[in-house]
């Protein structure tokens, strides 16, 4: 398959997992934390840009699908941002230290939310609520979970080690190598 192929093949795949994930209306922590999951997923498969790109799609087929409040509707371009910033730290940091990145990214994605929230648009108590500390959680919860998944797909031959050398885990070399 051509690389553009390839490139638009799995960009489409990760919409739609993220999208399937939304539509299951689990509560926040579940749903926040598989959506995070799959945009640092695509974060390293697709880029960390090919990952903003579906982070700054995914609140606005969100809202358009009926899956996210219209009461959340002031919050969209800053979901976008947020989920954008998280692929980005996460994606460009992972090369200095792929931990470090969850945590930068994460922490990122939950100051801009809160600094939206709490500075720049009014939204009702709960939902002030939702975009804050929750956000955080399921960051990192998405972020461990995405490192799991790679770890795995690499494993399996599905990412090349070029683009996921590993976890850092003792025994195993920058390569993944034993």
């Amino acid at each position: 398959m051509k690389r553009n192929q390839r490139l638009l093949t799995q960009t489409a795949l990760m919409l739609a997992l993220a999208l399937v994930a939304q539509s299951l209306h689990l509560p926040q922590l579940i749903t926040g934390s598989v959506i995070n999951a799959v945009l640092l997923v695509a974060a390293v498969l697709l880029g960390p840009w090919g990952g903003a790109l579906i982070g700054l799609l995914t609140p606005v087929t969100a809202f358009l699908l009926g899956q996210l409040a219209p009461v959340l509707a002031p919050a969209i371009p800053f979901i976008m941002a947020g989920n954008a910033v998280l692929c980005l730290l996460f994606g460009y940091g992972r090369i200095v230290n792929v931990y470090l990145a969850v945590v930068a990214a994460a922490v990122a994605k939950f100051t801009l939310l809160s600094a939206a929230v709490l500075y720049i648009i009014n939204v009702p108590g709960p939902v002030s609520i939702a975009l804050r500390l929750p956000q955080l959680a399921t960051a990192l919860i998405g972020g461990a979970v995405s490192l799991l998944v790679l770890e795995a797909l690499a494993s399996a031959g599905i990412v090349s080690r070029a683009n996921w050398p590993g976890l850092g885990f003792p025994g195993r070399g920058r390569t993944g190598q034993r």
